[in-house]
């Protein structure tokens, strides 16, 4: 059975909620005929602000090209289609782990950082950022010539995962790169690589929680 009353709470309707409290001290009488439309009502609200939510962390991922797994085919692929439905779960962002998608141009290892990422907003309520790899290091050193370092840092540390994409297709400045693994909490493991060292196109999904 619905508590209408703790529900107006916790979506802060505090108006209707003192309303309700009036209704109630009336008796039932009161109440039965109209409780019907006020749970309706709430789980209307619910799902609206549902809805809103995933939307907003949507835009503000940044993804490039909306992707999911379902658009995925994995017949001509050589992922391991279980290991990576675990991963949409983002499980491994609880212990703050890191996943790495390994392989050539056209693998498909944006379409699956991307449509992890998207499963996790979508059923897990997860924050995420989209950054191409060089794109995060040119914000990096603007803001530091601006003297403003750290902002991006703090933007981060907000996030559940991030996705580094295209490490390895585009040279950076080795100040950039040391920028990048700086405004992470938690690094990789091995910081001190460097672009020629990579010799695998690599897509980071970094767990910052």
């Amino acid at each position: 059975m619905r508590d209408v009353m703790t529900e107006l709470k916790e979506l802060r309707l505090h108006g209707m909620a003192g309303a309700w409290t009036d209704l109630t001290a009336q008796g039932t009488a009161s109440t039965e005929s109209s409780k019907w439309l006020i749970e309706h009502l709430l789980q209307a609200e619910h799902t609206d602000r549902a809805m809103r939510s995933v939307s907003h962390q949507m835009n503000a991922a940044k993804f490039p090209v909306h992707r999911d797994l379902a658009g995925f085919d994995f017949e001509s692929s050589t992922a391991d289609q279980h290991l990576v439905k675990q991963l949409a779960t983002l499980s491994f962002t609880d212990t703050a782990q890191n996943v790495v998608f390994i392989g050539g141009p056209g693998t498909g290892k944006t379409h699956l950082a991307t449509a992890i990422a998207v499963s996790g907003i979508a059923l897990q309520g997860k924050r995420v950022r989209f950054y191409s790899t060089v794109d995060l290091v040119n914000v990096l050193e603007r803001e530091k010539r601006d003297g403003k370092a750290g902002r991006v840092a703090l933007s981060l540390m907000r996030m559940d995962p991030i996705i580094l994409d295209e490490l390895g297709y585009l040279p950076f400045s080795q100040v950039g790169g040391v920028g990048v693994w700086g405004a992470m909490p938690e690094p990789p493991a091995s910081p001190r690589v460097s672009h020629d060292d990579i010799q695998a196109l690599v897509k980071f999904v970094l767990a910052l929680r």
